[in-house]
């Protein structure tokens, strides 16, 4: 069996992409990726998904994480 290594992530700030994926959300906002995912089904959370067509990827508007962190 395989282990895989740990992702890494560049700082909020530092990020400059329009949106990002699950895991990237989940690692900025201290989530579980599944507590995420639960987050955006009922839509409970914070943030409103981008939800990408005729898959089930969600990703997550970097603007919006960075007011609801304070990040400039």
């Amino acid at each position: 069996m395989k282990i895989k290594p740990p992702k890494q992530f560049i700082p909020l700030e530092q990020e400059t992409r329009p949106t990002v994926e699950t895991a990237a959300y989940a690692h900025y906002m201290h989530l579980a990726e599944q507590t995420a995912r639960i987050q955006a089904c009922r839509e409970t959370g914070p943030i409103r998904p981008i939800r990408i067509p005729g898959t089930s990827k969600l990703h997550w508007p970097v603007p919006e994480i960075k007011r609801l962190l304070g990040v400039t």
